[in-house]
């Protein structure tokens, strides 16, 4: 970022104009850059960027880096790299060659692997540079105080829930999420929170499918719920309490369902990228890049777009612009609104 502040302009670009944005990881880092520093986002006496998007990803709850998960993770890379005897394991690690630090970094459990979204890597409070758990930053106003639109696909949770077809109960997708995801969680809290999402192929993700793509038995339901606590439901904690901390900051939000019908996956994670570049031409590939154009020159979507909804503020109304296959309605961001209830009051509760 301060590369691009000191030597956008001899590229035609105006480092004032910058807006960051990412999908996925990419918006996770997106969020996390808002909030290094506590939100001091200045460089020579100006800000890095002046908005901000992100698809699909807000704030990860996450312990310290010197919590056990990281310890964990940390001491595997190390034996598999060859240096758990060394005096200082850190220095080995940088020492070795690159294929030998290249198979221990990915000897740890991947995104797709059986631990799914309850990452080996992810930005961790280091009191110094990320200075809390996101959440509690948001919280507490600690991130830069830029516009930003943010949204999610309607079946994020569905790529994520794959490879773990052992799960056929109620008690085992409990044990599967205290035991993988959530150690600062009380088995209790774990079941209250499996309890708010039913024990019924037809509520589950991909949404809105009835008594299809339920490949095993507990897919579908954690699907919904790596789906909603990843990036649906925490998109939603990161709105309402960004428009109380800073109310004069304008947000807008979507949700994405043009994918329905896509057999066992629906509208999955990832899917908007072929949508936002034009891989796949047409509505509402044109609709998306419309808003965005507008947001990236004026920080509205709406400023020069006629002919499109009018897309409202987040805190007007908390209404999403509901991307379809065909069109663009609006729709109410308040669904699995016992959840999302949940959540909110256990967020502490749910760091991994």
């Amino acid at each position: 970022m301060q590369w691009v502040a000191d030597n956008v302009a001899k590229f035609g670009g105006d480092p004032d104009k910058v807006t960051i944005w990412g999908e996925s990881a990419g918006a996770v880092s997106v969020f996390d850059q808002m909030a290094l520093y506590d939100g001091n986002n200045t460089y020579k006496g100006k800000p890095l960027f002046r908005a901000a998007i992100m698809n699909s990803g807000s704030i990860v709850p996450a312990d310290p880096v010197d919590c056990p998960k990281g310890q964990e993770v940390y001491a595997k890379v190390v034996a598999e790299a060859g240096c758990s005897a060394a005096a200082d394991t850190l220095d080995c690690l940088r020492s070795v060659d690159y294929e030998t630090f290249l198979n221990a970094a990915t000897s740890v459990p991947g995104i797709l692997s059986y631990n799914s979204v309850a990452l080996s890597y992810l930005p961790r409070p280091d009191g110094v540079v990320l200075t809390d758990s996101p959440e509690v930053l948001n919280a507490n106003g600690k991130y830069a105080k830029v516009p930003f639109i943010i949204g999610d696909q309607e079946d994020e949770g569905t790529l994520f829930s794959l490879t773990q077809s052992n799960i056929t109960t109620t008690a085992e997708l409990v044990d599967y999420l205290k035991t993988i995801f959530f150690h600062d969680a009380t088995l209790e809290q774990v079941q209250e929170l499996v309890a708010t999402y039913p024990d019924d192929i037809t509520d589950g993700s991909p949404f809105n499918t009835g008594v299809f793509n339920s490949i095993y038995p507990q897919y579908k339901r954690l699907a919904a719920i790596l789906g909603d606590l990843t990036f649906t439901l925490s998109r939603r904690l990161f709105l309402k309490i960004a428009n109380y901390v800073n109310p004069t900051v304008p947000s807008w939000s979507y949700l994405s369902s043009y994918g329905y019908g896509t057999p066992i996956l629906g509208t999955l994670h990832g899917s908007d990228i072929l949508q936002v570049y034009g891989i796949l031409p047409g509505i509402p590939s044109s609709t998306i890049q419309r808003y965005y154009l507008s947001f990236f020159h004026t920080m509205d979507p709406n400023e020069g777009t006629t002919g499109l909804i009018e897309w409202p503020k987040w805190s007007e109304d908390e209404q999403l612009v509901h991307f379809l296959a065909l069109g663009t309605t609006l729709l109410k961001d308040d669904f699995r609104a016992d959840s999302y209830e949940f959540v909110e009051s256990n967020v502490g509760s749910f760091h991994i």
